[in-house]
């Protein structure tokens, strides 16, 4: 840590900090510039009260050094991780297209995505049985029915699944019916009750960014479910909220970049929040698969036009199979496949 003390500090505020830095068991280094003292903390600064730091006399501002996340970060972790979802690897050298419908509605539409998705040549399936809606009176989900039609129709075609839990007071019902990953939907990711949860049981967590948040906030929030012991995380960047209205949201690809840089952990993309409309889907997705996601979370609908939630950004089966085809090409060039 590093403090930076006010141009008029007196010899009695600097010593006064540099007491407080060893009462946190640091060494302190000063150095006294023309107009300011530097006053380095020298040790482990994770355990030095920031907001303590900054309250002392004299003292203009204080900077952390460290990364305050600390078990997702690359620093301390230099090899990615992969994470397995039933069986299929995520954060290799393949890149895994989660695919299936925005929620589940009856048994035939979850068989007939399920086969599609198989079709396609996806190996995981995603669903949701509980639904966060901006409005109170919109489709809330099939809840505990939807899982076990879901379960029903994936199991059918050998894929995992992955859904969104929204209450911690189903967390045990999602294990019962053995979820494969559990979702950690925008509105949720800073949800820290919901997160510690999570990190308490040994299953794969996708945590998806929150539509205003920043890249530390997301690791933060990550780090509450590494801190309890699960560190099988993949971050999903599914748009962030803009001044823009031409589309849903906006699809930050910078953050693919970022992410994989400053944390170990697996990297996927949700196309189909991102751009709202079906037809935007494609070139997101090859975006993202070009930046170095490990994966992406896709939207199919058997009949999209039939679907009782986010029918526009739904692909039909046939566009979900070409997309494969596509996104196989340009893994191949950077070295990766589909």
């Amino acid at each position: 840590m590093i403090i930076v003390m006010s141009p008029g500090a007196t010899e009695q505020q600097i010593e006064a900090v540099v007491k407080k830095i060893k009462e946190y068991g640091c060494e302190a280094n000063i150095s006294r510039g023309v107009e300011r003292t530097l006053i380095g903390a020298i040790g482990d600064e994770r355990q030095i009260n920031q907001e303590l730091i900054d309250s002392l006399s004299g003292v203009e501002q204080s900077m952390h050094i460290v990364k305050p996340y600390k078990i997702v970060t690359r620093e301390w972790h230099k090899e990615n991780t992969v994470v397995d979802i039933g069986g299929v690897p995520v954060g290799g050298k393949t890149v895994q297209v989660i695919a299936g419908p925005c929620s589940v509605e009856t048994q035939p539409q979850m068989d007939a995505a399920a086969r599609a998705v198989k079709a396609a040549g996806c190996r995981l399936m995603r669903g949701g049985a509980f639904k966060p809606r901006s409005s109170p009176y919109a489709f809330q989900g099939t809840g505990i029915e939807g899982l076990e039609m879901f379960r029903r129709a994936a199991d059918e075609q050998g894929l995992p699944i992955v859904t969104e839990l929204m209450d911690v007071r189903m967390l045990d019902t999602f294990l019962k019916w053995n979820v494969d990953a559990i979702q950690i939907g925008t509105r949720n990711m800073q949800n820290f009750d919901l997160l510690k949860e999570v990190g308490r049981v040994n299953k794969p967590v996708i945590l998806k960014r929150g539509m205003s948040a920043t890249i530390s906030e997301w690791l933060m929030a990550a780090e509450y479910i590494a801190a309890g012991g699960n560190h099988n995380i993949i971050f999903c960047e599914r748009g962030i909220r803009t001044f823009e209205t031409a589309y849903r949201n906006v699809l930050d690809v910078t953050a693919i970049a970022v992410l994989k840089k400053e944390t170990h952990l697996p990297v996927i993309v949700d196309p189909s929040h991102a751009g709202g409309k079906a037809w935007m889907v494609p070139a997101l997705s090859r975006a993202a698969i070009a930046a170095g996601a490990d994966g992406l979370l896709v939207e199919m609908h058997p009949t999209p036009c039939e679907a009782w939630c986010d029918a526009d950004q739904a692909l039909t089966p046939e566009e979900l199979f070409d997309l494969m085809g596509e996104l196989g090409g340009i893994a191949k060039v950077i070295g990766r496949d589909i």
